[in-house]
């Protein structure tokens, strides 16, 4: 496919003038994540789990794994993972289990 004067595409197979970059996978042991709660609109709280390094495939897997441990909704959003609920402890304890460096952030 011929690039010409191509700007800017909202595809995102379109290389514009730059190669992809594959973003590997970091070692469970080697993430450094921090456990936050948050009060969002309406007054709901929230886990935050920030820091993850590496692709967005593994950390929507990891989101995914934590959901269903302990049976909560949630979502992935800007490289963090929400998680409805106050469940730090158990957040933490599961983290901790599968050999990731995770630590209680905040009040």
């Amino acid at each position: 496919m011929a690039q010409g004067n191509i700007v800017f595409s909202t595809d995102p197979d379109v290389l514009l003038g730059e190669k992809k970059i594959e973003v590997s996978s970091i070692k469970n042991s080697n993430q450094d994540l921090r456990v936050h709660l948050d009060r969002r609109r309406g007054g709901k709280i929230v886990t935050l789990i920030r820091g993850y390094k590496g692709p967005s495939a593994d950390l929507k897997e990891l989101a995914n794994k934590l959901k269903k441990k302990c049976s909560v909704g949630g979502s992935v959003k800007n490289g963090e993972i929400l998680l409805q609920g106050d469940l730090r402890s158990k957040i933490l304890k599961l983290l901790a289990l599968d050999g990731y460096i995770a630590k209680p952030s905040g009040g």
